[in-house]
């Protein structure tokens, strides 16, 4: 029951038949401290669990580079030979965001990646000096890769870097270096037989071949049957041969003008033991407002003039992608800078693809923050709300001073 309106409003409280009389204003201090505490509670626990998840899903800083390594013989001269390679996290994780739809049996082509490989083809190049030989080489490197059924299609960069696969990834893989190497080759798809390996145009026909040559034509052009999958690389299968189940079998001719033209950064590829590499990478300021500039900066170690830098930037958590490539100066310092157009948070990292002697480098993750004009004005407008509410509060608070409330009177 309320009594007095006009005045300090007090409330009866019976408790026990003992009948007490006190300020609204007293009880609703009281009540309304509770909420406050109880919402000062909630907020930390926001907090913490806010920082929590943080933890948890900014990306890893911790950058890795997968090593791998094949024998090779030379036919001719039965001299071996170890090829190392090294993939940069950075370049495994561009692909593993690229798209993997295959709506069409042409789409093949665009999972043959030349460029990303070059640096295989051109090693081999140093230890082979005829096409054949040379086909021969990368089929050996195919057979070293342990067979696992796969559904879903992969990259090459992929299938070095989990080092499994079966025919089509073995295929992807060989039609790649062979095609980095400069020669012409194209997919062989065995529908009926759920299969597949390559043809190779050679400047001759292959004497290594064990039996009668194999070849499809197309065009007008003789293409060597490679098989590419296979256990034994030492005495596996070499170009044109063919194994006897697919020797009448139906077969797509799938050729390559769809490949891919271009990729962000190579393997590491050398017959020396790949020595370790660095790069740092610094970013400035972390939160921006969109439309500011950023600055992007870094140094390689060893100091590597004229080097390629490649800049990678993920938005909001989507797939990694492309920001720009920057040469390095005399110091092995590279600088960029950086416009980002819209809002949101971005995880940038440098990466260098190494050369014969140094195995490439990834930089940590740096985060980007980049607030648009809209997000700052409704904070703008918040603390100004906030603060007027604050001082009317402040300012009611101060002339209800005059009036103390009275502790409860309790009858006796």
């Amino acid at each position: 029951m309320i009594e007095n309106p006009g005045a300090l409003a007090t409330i009866h409280i019976l408790i026990h038949n003992l009948n007490f009389t006190t300020p609204i204003s007293y009880c609703l201090e009281r009540i309304l401290g509770a909420k406050l505490n109880l919402k000062k509670s909630k907020t930390v626990t926001i907090i913490i669990l806010f920082l929590a998840l943080s933890i948890v899903f900014i990306p890893n800083s911790l950058a890795e580079t997968y090593n791998n390594s094949y024998h090779l013989i030379n036919l001719k001269n039965l001299k071996n030979y170890n090829l190392n390679i090294a993939i940069s996290e950075s370049l495994y994780e561009y692909y593993l965001g690229k798209d993997h739809n295959l709506n069409y049996d042409e789409e093949f082509a665009k999972f043959v990646t030349p460029y990303a490989l070059k640096s295989i083809a051109d090693n081999l190049w140093k230890i082979y000096a005829d096409d054949e030989d040379f086909a021969n080489g990368v089929l050996m490197i195919v057979h070293q890769i342990p067979y696992n059924e796969t559904v879903q299609p992969k990259y090459p960069i992929e299938t070095l870097v989990e080092n499994r696969g079966d025919c089509d990834l073995f295929s992807y893989v060989a039609a790649s270096i062979l095609k980095a190497g400069g020669l012409d080759v194209v997919l062989l798809y065995y529908k009926t037989q759920s299969h597949m390996n390559i043809g190779v145009h050679l400047s001759h026909e292959p004497h290594e071949v064990r039996g009668q040559p194999h070849y499809v034509t197309y065009a007008g052009i003789k293409y060597y049957i490679a098989e590419c999958t296979g256990d034994n690389w030492r005495n596996g299968w070499r170009v044109g041969e063919c194994p006897p189940s697919l020797t009448n079998a139906p077969v797509k001719i799938i050729t390559l003008e769809n490949c891919e033209k271009w990729a962000p950064g190579q393997v590491t590829a050398s017959y020396k033991t790949l020595i370790a590499s660095s790069i740092t990478f610094n970013v400035s300021p972390l939160y921006v407002l969109q439309g500011g500039t950023v600055t992007l900066s870094g140094k390689l170690s060893p100091e590597l003039q004229n080097a390629t830098v490649t800049i990678y930037v993920e938005v909001n958590g989507f797939q990694w992608n492309v920001l720009n490539n920057v040469k390095t100066d005399n110091n092995g310092v590279f600088r960029y800078s950086w416009k980002p157009k819209s809002a949101g948070v971005y995880y940038l990292r440098a990466s260098w693809s190494g050369n014969d002697n140094y195995a490439g480098a990834d930089s940590k993750i740096e985060t980007v923050t980049v607030f648009s004009f809209f997000f700052i004005s409704l904070i703008i407008i918040t603390v100004i709300l906030f603060s007027l509410g604050l001082f009317i509060f402040l300012t009611s608070k101060s002339n209800k001073q005059s009036f103390e409330p009275s502790p409860p009177e309790i009858p006796v």
